[in-house]
């Protein structure tokens, strides 16, 4: 079966720093034009917790219609004070026309807390969200809370759980978690970017990294080809150099990812709620050396790189 790559979406504004939504529709025909197969919308990537209730609601339904069912969109739900809070706000989203909802795992206990806590939160969620089919997101904000295999087969096996997005960084863990979902419904992506590789082939569905707001074409090449006889050394050599880079593209973030995309020609303002300082004069430099080494690797997989011209 071969892989996935599924890009966490970055969010545009305007200079007056306010939902660009006709960027949005460039930036989806940008990630689509690239060979993606999903949409993580309304993400940390989208600046998630720098935008209003309405306001995420507003961007994933953007997403939605303008995929117009091209690909499967997901996109975090659990918003709000209290577990009904966090219910009803998974229910408006699931309106927008998303395929699930994914649940942020330091969302439903403290970092104190032990996993019964955890559980017993999720469990009042599932009962409160009928049957929303849903996801888990072990995202970095407000703490990353990394679940353990156990967690994750109790909760695969509610039936419910359809998605999840991997950040412990830890090959022997993400081997374990993907034990445990052996054969169950859940399509597991990784998304740490070095781990790639070894993720997939221990069966992972694909990759779900902030790489893809910078070269998605390489990262859906990599997934394309990650298991592919003929292309070993390449895949081997494509997972080092990823591996070198990585740490430089996360320096700035979201904002690094709006001006590399600038650097490749797309018309994206380069503002952010989330990070308001733009890259510095050495950062910048680092990103343009980025690219230029972006070019080697497109002539040397032989791969097509997308220009605003093809989506525009």
């Amino acid at each position: 079966m071969s892989k996935k790559f599924v890009p966490v979406m970055i969010t545009p504004f305007t200079p007056e720093a306010k939902l660009d939504f006709d960027m949005v529709k460039v930036l989806v025909d940008f990630y689509l034009a690239a060979g993606v197969k999903g949409l993580f919308a309304n993400c940390l990537s989208s600046e998630m917790y720098s935008i209003s209730e309405d306001e995420r609601l507003a961007l994933t339904r953007a997403v939605v219609e303008h995929v117009n069912g091209r690909v499967p969109v997901v996109a975090t739900g659990s918003f709000g004070l209290t577990i009904e809070d966090k219910a009803e706000f998974t229910k408006k989203i699931f309106d927008t026309g998303i395929d699930s909802v994914v649940l942020i795992t330091g969302h439903y206990a403290a970092i104190d807390e032990g996993d019964d806590v955890l559980l017993q939160r999720f469990d009042q969620m599932l009962s409160l969200t009928g049957n929303i089919p849903l996801g888990l997101y072990e995202c970095p904000a407000p703490y990353k809370r990394v679940v353990t295999p156990e967690v994750l087969k109790t909760l695969v096996s509610t039936n419910r759980m359809f998605y999840h997005k991997d950040t412990c960084c830890d090959e022997a863990q993400v081997k374990a978690k993907l034990e445990a979902v052996k054969g169950t419904q859940m399509q597991f992506f990784d998304a740490h970017t070095p781990n790639g590789v070894s993720s997939m082939k221990a069966g992972a569905a694909g990759l779900s990294a902030i790489a893809g707001n910078f070269y998605p074409e390489i990262m859906v090449w990599l997934c394309d080809h990650v298991n592919d006889p003929a292309k070993q050394e390449e895949v081997a050599w494509l997972q080092a150099e990823l591996s070198r880079v990585d740490p430089l593209i996360h320096v700035a973030y979201p904002m690094s990812a709006k001006f590399f995309m600038q650097l490749r020609g797309l018309p994206i303002h380069a503002i952010s709620r989330a990070h308001a300082l733009e890259p510095t004069p050495k950062e910048k430099a680092v990103l343009h050396s980025i690219l230029d080494t972006l070019k080697s690797w497109y002539e040397k997989l032989d791969i097509k790189e997308v220009v605003y011209e093809d989506v525009a």
